[in-house]
């Protein structure tokens, strides 16, 4: 269902920032806002479980929001206040439960502050760290649904770099769903705002997020020549982070046209220039993942173990682990992959759909190289089924094509020994992998 594009007192032509950067699909407001929530009442938990309850709060607080946006008639402070309390009850018994919990709690009192107050500004960083939880998620539609009302309802109250960052957002978010209309629309605005503010890294990174678009297109050629001249144009200004992100989106470009040999360099140089450690261990898990798609399973494993061991975000650890685990498989070691794969059964639960349907995708091919073939049928039947539960088509077919061609496999190797794949290498690799080595110690 599409979410709530904005108020429900709104019409097209009252938000110049709808009705120029949005197509007219997406423009079509719910007769209930914020009703995306909602959905979770109907969800497999059942409408008194924690994950509908939150859906409730969420809707509630955002219920609030509205009533605080400039084109609405002014509310009265005892109906304001009426709300506010039924909100807050009900919202506060949320705050303990869950970190989603304590957001929803948080732009409810921060919109109490705001009424108070008169300052509508107090509501956004609520919003936006809300919006970003919800990202993170992967619950992409309803992060669209908060950083709507973010813009929609603070409106020209924000400050020119919370504008910048908020349309930022809204389409990194799009772009996530494959909404690609959307996404360049909201990253060119993004980059006229950033530009008329003086902002430049907002505006190289608003380039750097159409680049990426394009990448998601699958204009592959043209994304690795617009991101090169980002990375020469962030050289010039000292902008060492867009020169990170360059670098990485030069790499996954070139691994995606089958060049790895010559992605794995930049990945690497993306890796020394990030300042911050989330996207440095992002980066050396895609060096890690790379070198074994070159056959250095050694290079891979030492790149895998050290993000393993330096810990960060629960993704990339579980991310890390389960490359670890498919390592394992590659080398036909039982041991090392009934290792890793315990490790990951130990984090099942707090894994996002698209982690989770990697995992078992890895699993099913791990037992497959074992030659298990029953098994590794019903792991990769899993990782379909949640893949497809989530709308992760791209990973759906993935696990499709490789389901569908178990059969051949076995065949194969039931007339054919195994082969130990050769490692591809070049100056540059080696210089990559004595950097690693180096590394790790």
């Amino acid at each position: 269902m599409t979410p709530a594009l904005g108020l429900a007192w709104y019409t097209t032509s009252q938000s110049d920032w709808e009705t120029d950067r949005m197509p007219a699909s997406r423009l079509k407001f719910e007769s209930l806002p914020h009703a995306i929530f909602l959905q979770r009442v109907s969800g497999p938990q059942g409408a008194t479980s924690l994950e509908a309850r939150l859906g409730q709060g969420a809707f509630l607080a955002l219920r609030l929001v509205d009533l605080l946006a400039p084109d609405r008639p002014p509310v009265s402070g005892d109906a304001f206040h009426y709300q506010w309390i039924a909100t807050d009850r009900f919202c506060a018994e949320l705050r303990a439960a869950a970190t989603e919990g304590a957001h929803v709690h948080g732009i409810a009192e921060s919109t109490a502050d705001a009424h108070r107050l008169g300052d509508i500004r107090l509501i956004a960083p609520a919003l936006f760290a809300y919006a970003h939880f919800l990202e993170e998620e992967l619950r992409l539609e309803e992060a669209v649904d908060v950083l709507t009302t973010l813009v929609v309802v603070v409106a020209s109250r924000l400050s020119a770099k919370d504008a910048v960052a908020a349309r930022l957002r809204f389409a990194r978010v799009h772009r996530k769903l494959n909404r690609f209309d959307e996404a360049e629309a909201a990253y060119a605005e993004a980059g006229e705002m950033a530009s008329a503010a003086g902002d430049r890294y907002s505006a190289l990174l608003s380039r750097i997020g159409l680049a990426n678009t394009i990448l998601g297109r699958g204009n592959l050629p043209e994304a690795e020549r617009r991101l090169r001249g980002i990375l020469a144009d962030a050289h010039v200004a000292g902008e060492r982070d867009v020169e990170a992100r360059a670098e990485h989106g030069i790499g996954v470009a070139l691994h995606l046209m089958g060049q790895a040999p010559d992605a794995i360099p930049h990945i690497w140089r993306a890796f020394e220039l990030y300042d911050e450690d989330d996207s440095r261990m992002r980066a050396l898990n895609d060096v890690g993942v790379m070198l074994l798609t070159l056959g250095d399973a050694v290079g891979a494993e030492r790149a895998l173990s050290e993000v393993v061991r330096r810990g960060g975000t629960p993704d990339n650890t579980s991310n890390a682990l389960i490359e670890l685990m498919h390592a394992a498989s590659y080398r036909r070691d039982h041991v090392g992959f009934a290792r890793w794969r315990e490790r990951c059964d130990e984090r099942l639960e707090h894994m996002p759909p698209n982690i989770l349907a990697d995992f078992y995708l890895k699993q099913g091919i791990g037992q497959a190289r074992f030659g298990r073939f029953r098994r590794a049928e019903a792991l990769l039947t899993q990782a379909l089924e949640i893949a497809g539960a989530a709308g992760l088509h791209e990973l759906e077919f993935r696990v499709e094509r490789i389901r569908s061609g178990l059969a051949d496999c076995e065949r194969v190797l039931a007339v054919e020994p195994q082969t130990t794949e050769t490692v591809v290498q070049t100056d540059e690799l080696r210089q990559v992998s004595a950097s690693l080595a180096q590394l790790v110690g």
